[in-house]
């Protein structure tokens, strides 16, 4: 018996003719004055409708429908390649890597920006895939190796852009206006560039079919003759490049990456041809979508939205609409767990985690510069003048990595998903823009005002989580919720940014992790939270480890799934919320420190958690201690410095377990 959902080309057929309706409302009136044959040929210099037409609008739609391709395609061979339903262009920080090339180019290297800016980004996006193949060469190209590498290769590029950015702001503020994404043409020069590029990597991507296919049978397929190792670098390769180029040419539009895919799964399409056809369909289409709102808008309002950041405005709701009606069949499953070597000695080693945090933090509150920058040890009435203000924020900094990291390990203990951070519940982007939000509101917000707005953008998507959770029925469903939340509000964000309005820079700072300025009260309450999750984390024991197992496990033994996946996820939520607004929307502590706690053999319960958790105190500790000294007088944001420190370290450990940890 045939199937009574309709085939997945006629969701595409039906968006197409969504978009020739929007583009006809957008374009046809101008066309209709100018005619057919002036607005598909050169116009006279004289008539200013038919140039703009010709130069501008109709390149921009052509750009719209290459790059929508190209991302959506590059999205189904990340999420088809790594097996994760999380995955995205971004995931190999091919964005962030591209990002930072243009940052330092506009710095220090104008000249290559008039060589060429495209040359310049693809640059910086393939030096960030190259450095993530180098790390996951020797692992086999391991999907667990390859997200792994590529988040800390996205994170320590973003990090590095942000504190230029924050050093440098005169010179870097129009960078937040081509992170946004934007499809503005002049000529048909860009998409002639573009356009083979992108049709070459599709037929590449295409020829690669067979070999797609038999990547769904995993290790198993080195039988029928498949090396996976170079099958799984020559797809990322094709996927990356269709990346690099697109944001070379129009900046970051990453969200359809990860929303194409997942719609085009939702639809039907289950075999790789089916959806290396249907997701690229589906990507162009809705930035062609986007893109003409955009310029009906603009041409009534006057007011011009990047297309990237409005992208994850419009996209992010109807990818929550397609996971809550079809989400259990377009979820694929998680990447599987490495089988890490448990330490012998567990003790042992929390006992040492603990003692070298210890001295770090003695040093930290010993050891500063004096005003000519030498470094000196301070006691006595000097450290009795410092200690009110080193103290707070080292005990906030503590804290909060200590928080974040209980939060990154539940949530990877849960889901199984090597992704898992505190980031992808959207809490942090909910507390940023509540932030954001009192500062237009009030004229001169205090800090309790600040504390106010981010506590409520917090509360408003931890909310909207646990309203949603009750369709939710796995771990994984709820994380990508939490990814699009998260992208929502980072596009909105970004949008502010955009702007250029000094309210909204004058956030950049906190949101890169800054612990100066908090208070003693700030720093007791922040250690107070801190201590109590340590503790109740211990009630989540049994049933973490029966979610292992997997649901029907731990139904049989008597844990209920649902209740404790929303406890666990909920507790979660509020350690990173509660985090977040004492020192900014970290990330890379609650993603970095489980993982490092694993490959220091504390894989198993309660060693993970206590491990993971004294593991971003630690980190947080050192990097407060780096940030406040290193570039004296000058203070550098405690977040950032934490990224740039931990990721050496998480990818000497990474590399250092070898093939051994990533086996499945």
């Amino acid at each position: 018996m045939k199937s009574l959902h309709p085939h997945p080309l006629f969701w595409a057929g039906l968006l197409s003719c969504v978009a020739l309706a929007i583009t006809a409302l957008n374009l046809g009136p101008m066309i209709s004055i100018i005619g057919w044959r002036a607005a598909f040929s050169a116009p006279s210099p004289s008539d200013s409708l038919a140039v703009l037409v010709h130069y501008s609008l109709l390149p921009r739609l052509a750009m719209a429908c290459v790059c929508g391709f190209a991302l959506g395609l590059s999205g189904m061979l990340f999420q088809h390649v790594l097996r994760n339903p999380l995955a995205s262009p971004s995931t190999l920080g091919v964005e962030a890597g591209a990002q930072l090339a243009l940052a330092l180019a506009m710095l220090w290297f104008p000249a290559l920006l008039g060589w060429s800016r495209d040359a310049t980004t693809a640059l910086g996006g393939f030096a960030a895939m190259a450095l993530v193949f180098a790390a996951a060469w020797r692992l086999k190209f391991q999907p667990v190796a390859i997200i792994l590498s590529g988040l800390v290769v996205g994170l320590y590029c973003t990090a590095i852009v942000t504190l230029l950015t924050l050093m440098n702001d005169h010179y870097l503020s129009g960078l937040f206006i081509w992170g946004g994404g934007s499809l503005n043409q002049n000529d048909w020069r860009q998409v002639q560039g573009l356009f083979p590029k992108v049709v070459a990597c599709s037929l590449v991507a295409f020829m690669l079919a067979r070999q797609l296919s038999v990547l769904t049978l995993g290790d198993t397929a080195q039988s029928l003759g498949i090396k996976l190792q170079f099958t799984r670098a020559g797809v990322l390769f094709v996927a990356v490049a269709l990346t690099a180029f697109t944001v070379s040419a129009v900046g970051v539009i990453g969200f359809l990456g990860l929303a194409a895919p997942a719609i085009a799964r939702a639809t039907g399409a289950r075999r790789i041809k089916s959806r290396m056809i249907v997701s690229p369909l589906i990507g162009s289409l809705l930035l062609v979508i986007i893109d003409q709102v955009l310029q009906i808008y603009a041409a009534k309002t006057s007011v011009h939205l990047p297309t990237g950041a409005i992208t994850a405005l419009i996209g992010v709701p109807v990818l929550l609409i397609v996971i809550l009606r079809r989400g259990r069949s377009m979820l694929a499953a998680a990447d599987g767990k490495a089988a890490l070597p448990a330490s012998r000695l567990p003790l042992r080693v929390i006992a040492s985690i603990a003692l070298l945090l210890l001295v770090v933090a003695s040093i930290a509150v010993f050891v500063g510069r004096d005003v000519d920058g030498a470094w000196i040890s301070q006691g006595g009435a000097t450290l009795e003048s410092l200690l009110p203000w080193r103290g707070p924020r080292l005990v906030a900094a503590m804290s909060a990595g200590l928080m974040l990291a209980l939060a990154g390990s539940l949530l990877q203990r849960l889901t199984g998903n090597s992704m898992a951070s505190p980031e992808v519940l959207g809490v942090s982007a909910g507390t940023a823009f509540g932030q954001l939000c009192i500062l237009f509101i009030i004229a001169e917000p205090t800090y309790g005002h600040r504390m106010f707005g981010g506590f409520s953008g917090a509360a408003i998507v931890l909310t909207v989580l646990f309203a949603m959770s009750r369709k939710v029925r796995s771990g994984n469903q709820f994380l990508i919720i939490g990814v699009s939340l998260g992208a929502l509000l980072s596009a909105l964000i970004s949008v502010i940014l955009a702007s250029g309005d000094p309210r909204a820079v004058s956030l950049i700072s906190w949101m890169a992790g800054s612990t100066y300025g908090i208070s003693r009260q700030i720093a007791w309450i922040s250690l107070a939270f801190a201590v109590s999750g340590l503790a109740a984390v211990t009630l989540f024991l049994r049933p973490l480890q029966q979610f292992a197992l997997g649901d029907i496990s731990a139904h049989s033994h008597g844990v209920d799934v649902a209740k404790f996946r929303v406890m666990i996820l909920g507790f979660a939520a509020l350690l990173t919320a509660i985090a977040t607004l004492v020192v900014g929307p970290l990330s890379f502590v609650g993603l970095m420190a489980p993982h490092m706690a694993q490959r220091l053999g504390l894989t198993r319960g309660l060693a993970h958690l206590l491990g993971s958790a004294l593991l971003g105190a630690l980190l947080m500790a050192i990097a407060d201690f780096i940030g406040r000294t290193i570039y004296f007088p000058w203070q550098l944001p405690t977040g950032l410095v934490a990224t740039l420190l931990g990721g050496p370290v998480f990818a000497l450990l990474l590399i250092r377990t070898g093939r051994r940890s990533m086996q499945h």
